[in-house]
């Protein structure tokens, strides 16, 4: 595949429109060529464009021309398909049908480790998201979890970070916040130790914390710690929708409900904005402008 770009370089999953672009020029050289495997895993990708912004039509139809072009030998891009097909379905509401997907996935790769290793965490990860019960989320996240803290490489040990997130956030759904908040620790140490050229990763893991701190009842510190992260926001010339919703929850949990209504005004200003959460939670976006509004 060396004629061709590698793939992930071109991502840019805060742009899927944009990076779509990108895949779409590659196209016709690649459709050119004879490199049949390329050309699967870059419908692939161009499939998961769809997926990310709701088009889920579109996705199923490019990811029907990848799998046109698989052979047995092509191990990474059938899992590559049966990935995004699975987070096609998963994303449209549908775990169910993901979830055999994403197992599939998972036992080709493990079958060829490590070749496959990014893949194979890939799809151990979308087990524990698509699987309903938490201790199988548990279950599929540790497994991916050693296999990234095991693999010789570089970029599926990678995956470090996000796993550790996952999994904080399968103990806070629990209600295992002091659990949860130790897993965000790590996330954010891993982060701050490794990308530390990723400033956005940094300030999501930094925003965990917050929320776990607010779980624990540590108002005053969570408070402190999002109102530190807007102004990291506002230094960059951004404000974060995220951000400001936490900082309203706290200031009301805290009994300053007058001083919490700016920030949950801009909250559901920018969060509204989001097709995927005002598709998935209507009554939050409802709540948002209910706190933000003039009573």
């Amino acid at each position: 595949m060396s004629e061709f770009p590698e793939l992930h370089t071109l991502w840019n999953y805060n742009d899927p429109a944009g990076t779509a672009v990108r895949f779409e020029a590659l196209l016709p050289m690649v459709e050119a060529s004879d490199n049949r495997a390329y050309h699967a895993e870059l419908l692939s990708q161009l499939a998961r464009t769809h997926s990310l912004r709701r088009q889920f039509t579109e996705a199923q139809q490019l990811l029907d021309e990848a799998e046109a072009l698989l052979t047995d030998g092509m191990v990474v891009p059938r899992m590559c398909c049966l990935l995004e097909r699975g987070r096609s379905f998963n994303s449209a509401s549908e775990p169910e049908r993901a979830l055999p997907l994403f197992q599939e996935a998972f036992a080709l790769g493990t079958a060829v480790s490590p070749q496959a290793d990014f893949y194979t965490i890939d799809a151990a990860h979308m087990v524990a998201i698509a699987e309903p019960d938490a201790a199988e989320q548990i279950k599929w996240n540790e497994k991916a979890l050693a296999l990234a803290e095991a693999t010789p490489d570089v970029r599926a040990a990678g995956w470090r970070g996000s796993l550790y997130n996952n999994l904080g956030w399968t103990y806070h759904d629990m209600g295992e916040y002091k659990q949860a908040l130790s897993l965000f620790e790590k996330a954010l140490a891993w982060r701050e130790a490794n990308h530390p050229d990723q400033p956005e990763t940094i300030r999501i893991a930094k925003w965990c914390i917050g929320r776990a701190y607010r779980s624990l009842h540590r108002l005053n510190e969570a408070l402190t710690l999002q109102q530190a992260l807007l102004a990291e926001y506002k230094d960059v010339g951004q404000t974060d929708g995220f951000v400001n919703e936490e900082i309203g929850e706290c200031l009301l949990a805290l009994g300053q409900g007058a001083e919490a209504r700016p920030y949950f005004a801009q909250a559901h200003e920018e969060l509204s904005q989001m097709d995927w959460l005002a598709a998935l939670e209507p009554e939050r976006l409802a709540r948002l402008a209910d706190l933000g509004s003039e009573k």
